[in-house]
């Protein structure tokens, strides 16, 4: 099945990045990941931005109210959800300036996730990690390389995973006692198609996955077999996720890094498509 797109804003962003939809924002929130800021598209179709420091990896909403910041190398909390409040740090998760923090997400009971890589990508310098209830970083997944898409399945009992390096989508088992276990293949990406990057979970068990420079979105149904393609007319496509009061518009972001804007003038807005299911409502972190 093929499924057309549409743009939602102008190329606001020179590396778009992590789309999230929470209602208590009033919308979509995503990063313009190495410009340090976050961005939020209000109901007019306007775009708001804050800038956080030097990198924003991540954004997503807390529990208790507000949201969170994965920064360069620290995480940042705020307890409102205006995208304008205050934020206080963790402190800093590593000393290492040559490693950043990259994607990540959360788990069915709240627990945050991120992962890092090298600036210049060197394999296996990056590191997947779950915060402790402080805050403090514990290696999951050692040795990754460029550390992306993270989301679960609607009944909490697999994650779905991608270091982008790899080619691959891979699935993990889940209980909230032991955490992420038995990490297998669950899905090849052929390289003349792109790579793997951001991805999220429809309502149906259904994995939406970004590819770099691919310029598309896949999706895999549950056994992971490709059952629907979204083509986009830029290459650089990093993240997607699902939005609107009845989280069935799929929205998709992409990266002007390195491209040449007259051969893809659209490269760094945001996209979005009806793709006919539904998606859940983000999973909310309990820092």
């Amino acid at each position: 099945m093929t499924i057309a797109p549409y743009t939602v804003t102008d190329p606001v962003a020179e590396h778009g990045e992590g789309p999230v939809w929470s209602s208590r924002w009033g919308g979509l929130r995503w990063v313009d990941m190495l410009a340090g800021d976050v961005l939020a598209l209000d109901a007019q179709g306007a775009v708001r931005r804050r800038h956080v420091g030097a990198v924003a990896a991540v954004v997503r909403p807390r529990t208790s109210g507000g949201y969170l910041v994965a920064a360069e190398r620290e995480l940042l909390l705020s307890d409102s959800d205006d995208l304008d409040a205050p934020l206080r740090s963790l402190g800093e998760a590593w000393t290492d300036p040559s490693i950043r923090m990259n994607e990540g997400g959360c788990d069915p009971d709240g627990r945050f996730y991120i992962g890092s890589m090298a600036y210049d990508s060197a394999p296996g310098r990056g590191s997947f990690y779950v915060t402790e209830p402080g805050g403090t970083l514990r290696v999951v997944l050692p040795e990754v390389t460029i550390s992306n898409g993270f989301d679960f399945s609607p009944d909490g009992a697999l994650a779905y995973y991608a270091d982008t390096e790899t080619g691959r989508v891979d699935v993990l088992d889940y209980d909230p006692e032991n955490g992420l276990g038995a990490r297998r293949p669950f899905a090849v990406v052929d390289p003349a198609q792109g790579a793997p990057d951001g991805l999220t979970v429809d309502a149906e068990g259904g994995v939406w996955v970004a590819l770099w420079q691919g310029g598309a979105v896949h999706r895999y149904d549950a056994g992971g077999r490709l059952d629907a393609v979204i083509s986009l007319p830029v290459r650089k496509v990093t993240a997607v996720t699902f939005g609107g009061e009845h989280l069935d518009r799929l929205f998709i972001t992409t990266s002007a890094l390195d491209v040449d804007r007259a051969e893809q003038p659209e490269a760094g807005a945001v996209f979005a498509a009806d793709p006919g299911v539904r998606g859940r409502p983000v999973l909310p972190t309990t820092l």
